[in-house]
């Protein structure tokens, strides 16, 4: 039975954690199903925007500790973890986190990987690792540090504590905060917003915003402006400076 729910509206296709009983928590086999949903919504050409939620109750409470548990250090060096955290995070297309309730260990790693969090005010965010006298194993320690910066994310790691939805906007891990009844609605609205530019134009700013927190402002400032100029080259280029002069709504293509 499969353990993710997706929807399609429109140009973005929502897709939802769907394991109540254990609090969403990640198995691999959830991370693969996600993994093989974005693929496809990458190769899609109707799919513009994703948006990730595990509901009104909880959004993902961390990885699966009985399958954990199972793995000597063999096993840990072999598991397909790594890479299905690779294949999700490189889909290319922008990515949203609509979270309730908690977030926590690859929950909140999760919610770090994506483009853009809206968080309920019932939400919290928190890699509880050390407690477990273990540390984050998919990207924790790396996107908070860059996310929020050195003091709050060594706290977090270092002691295990949550922060709530209003500390985690003001450290800047979330760009907004609304009622939990109303967060997958509002992230399926920004969504949609989004799905309206031009398809390439979204890739290519996502793109160069990834780079910017790898490589140096220099380099970071060259491949944006590589970007920029291969965009001159679209069809939805030339459509949107003529549709801004004509004073009508674009018909981007995604060509």
């Amino acid at each position: 039975m499969s353990e993710l729910i997706t929807t399609r509206h429109g140009r973005v296709l929502q897709l939802t954690l769907h394991r109540p009983a254990a609090r969403n928590a990640l198995n691999n086999a959830l991370l693969a199903e996600l993994a093989t949903a974005l693929d496809a919504a990458a190769a899609d050409n109707h799919i513009a925007v994703c948006v990730i939620d595990g509901g009104e109750r909880g959004f993902a409470a961390g990885a699966d500790l009985n399958e954990m548990a199972q793995n000597d250090l063999p096993a840990t060096l072999n598991d397909i973890r790594p890479q299905l955290w690779a294949r999700i995070n490189a889909f290319n297309k922008p990515l949203i986190a609509a979270v309730n309730g908690y977030a926590l260990g690859a929950g909140c790693e999760l919610a770090l990987l994506c483009d853009v969090v809206i968080a309920g005010d019932n939400a919290r965010f928190g890699l509880p690792e050390i407690t477990l006298g273990i540390m984050p194993g998919a990207g924790g320690t790396q996107r908070l540090i860059r996310c929020v910066g050195k003091s709050l994310a060594s706290k977090m790691i270092l002691t295990g504590e949550s922060i709530s939805a209003v500390q985690a906007r003001e450290a800047g891990l979330v760009s907004d905060v609304c009622p939990a009844a109303l967060t997958v609605e509002y992230a399926l609205q920004l969504a949609a917003k989004m799905a309206r530019h031009a398809p390439l134009a979204l890739q290519a700013a996502k793109q160069a915003l990834r780079q910017s927190q790898e490589v140096p402002l220099h380099a970071g400032l060259v491949q944006e402006r590589q970007l920029f100029t291969l965009l001159a080259a679209t069809d939805d280029r030339q459509e949107g400076i003529a549709a801004f002069l004509e004073k009508r709504t674009p018909d981007f293509k995604g060509r």
